[in-house]
């Protein structure tokens, strides 16, 4: 196979690594801002009232990193010593540094799932209702899509049902939505439909929608006051975030649309992936996971030829497609991560 003469450097280690455009740039430079600490950032404002709206919250909550919009929605939930229940694959307990338990003292239950997505029926026999000698369990956490299930989306019933489960019991339910916007653009379910299913939840604004920084969690009716107290105490209260805010609020009037390309660019990487005999999974939006014998090898090698690609566990790769690279960018790609798999010594 003959590899594409790469002109530059491609970048599909995640949807975070996008530059903000020139048209996000001026919009940030003229951003009205004030301290948004007071609660006097007219931009960070706007951007809040717009996502709560769009997902039928009351209230939603600007926060710097997706981490602290899922740590804050899941304490207005679970208290110290108290049970969150989610899968073993989860953001939560996989990627966020044990920041649950080690700044809260939540205790996380896991059960594993097929492309972490959980199966009500599953669930249902994993939750204790709890007693004097016994943990109860407090919420429940999903998350959609799916990171490391490859972008995986949850079926809208799935989720009515999960939710379903949470109410008969009383229990949270707090749903990760960091990459929501591709899950919706994959299916066309409304916004407010995944906001109703949840009690909190949280959206990130820098990877696919390409904004510099930013996430928020949304809240709970009566909650806004704890949920700032709490961003407070965690060092992410901000001043002039209208600036940050401004380039969210950018991506998300313009780039929202254009997620269902990444998806097409994804698929478009999975085929001729799999064309070339590689063993691939079926992209649902724009994360590809590809089977490799040594991952972190082969993500060396296919660095060294201008292509970035993650080791996401010792026998698979992940790729990602973001508004940064072009359909001809992820066709060169992956004719190099091809020849890259083709000539790895386990293939003799």
């Amino acid at each position: 196979m003959a590899t594409l003469s790469i002109q530059h450097p491609i970048d599909l280690r995640s949807d975070t690594v996008t530059k903000p455009s020139q048209p996000m740039r001026e919009a940030i430079a003229a951003a009205q801002v004030g301290d948004d600490q007071y609660g006097e950032d007219p931009t960070v404002r706007r951007l809040e009232e717009d996502v709560a709206a769009r997902f039928g919250f009351g209230d939603a909550m600007f926060v710097p990193t997706g981490i602290m919009a899922n740590h804050i929605g899941i304490r207005l939930q679970v208290g110290p010593g108290e049970e969150l229940i989610c899968d073993a694959d989860a953001h939560i307990v996989a990627h966020e540094n044990g920041g649950l338990a080690a700044h809260a003292g939540i205790q996380t239950r896991t059960l594993p799932s097929v492309r972490g997505l959980l199966d009500p029926a599953g669930l249902a026999a994993m939750i204790r209702v709890g007693d004097r000698y016994t943990v109860g369990t407090r919420a429940l956490e999903v998350e959609n899509t799916h990171n490391r299930g490859g972008g995986a989306v949850y079926p809208i019933e799935t989720l009515r049902e999960i939710r379903a489960l949470a109410d008969s019991f009383g229990l949270g339910l707090h749903l990760d939505g960091a990459r929501i916007w591709n899950a919706h653009a994959a299916t066309g379910v409304p916004l407010r439909e995944y906001g109703a299913i949840a009690h909190t939840m949280a959206v990130c604004m820098s990877k696919g929608l390409g904004a510099p920084a930013g996430s928020l969690v949304l809240l709970p009716p009566g909650r806004s006051e704890q949920a700032r107290s709490l961003r407070r105490r965690l060092g992410g209260s901000m001043r002039q975030a209208g600036i940050l805010a401004a380039g969210a609020q950018y991506a998300l009037d313009h780039n929202l649309e254009r997620l269902s390309q990444d998806h097409e660019n994804a698929a478009r990487i999975a085929a001729a992936l799999r064309s070339a005999g590689a063993s691939v999974r079926d992209p649902e939006t724009n994360i590809v996971l590809v089977d490799a014998d040594d991952a972190p090898a082969v993500a060396k090698e296919c660095f060294a030829k201008g292509v970035r690609i993650s080791a996401f566990g010792p026998k698979l790769l992940r790729i990602v497609t973001h508004l940064d690279v072009s359909a001809q960018d992820c066709d060169t790609a992956a004719d190099v991560v091809s020849s890259v798999l083709m000539q790895s010594p386990e293939r003799g």
